[in-house]
């Protein structure tokens, strides 16, 4: 049984926001593990952070179509949306985004609302996870 899904648009920032902080707590422990970790490198987390957030069972196949979700989804979007996917908070939220939808856990238009919403409201997201 999975954590529920948010219902709202500001539920999807904040969680989002939390997501994206929680994330961000690797990046001193990059330098212990032989490898430099910035905010640019955190949507690769995403989607394991998406199956640790819904408290999913954390198997490789659930990995697997989380990660497959987000980062083809990410390749594929780079040139139509590269200049916002180079932005981090952005980067994170797109993939975690699609990370559920790779769990199956919303729907196309689900995503896209998501999606366009945290686009719109893209500099209040990046303001709340300020540390």
């Amino acid at each position: 049984m999975s954590k529920s899904i948010p219902t709202s648009e500001k539920q999807w920032i904040d969680e989002i926001a939390k997501a994206y902080l929680d994330a961000k707590e690797a990046i001193p422990f990059g330098t212990v593990a032989g490898n430099k970790i910035t905010e640019n490198d955190l949507f690769h987390m995403a989607p394991l952070v998406c199956i640790k957030f819904r408290q999913i069972k954390d198997t490789k196949k659930n990995q697997k179509n989380a990660t497959e979700a987000a980062l083809c989804s990410y390749v594929a979007n780079s040139d139509a949306n590269g200049s916002l996917l180079k932005r981090p908070v952005f980067a994170f939220a797109f993939c975690y985004i699609l990370a559920h939808y790779g769990l199956d856990l919303i729907e196309t238009e689900e995503c896209e609302k998501a999606m366009a919403f945290v686009e719109s409201r893209l500099n209040e997201l990046e303001i709340n996870v300020q540390t």
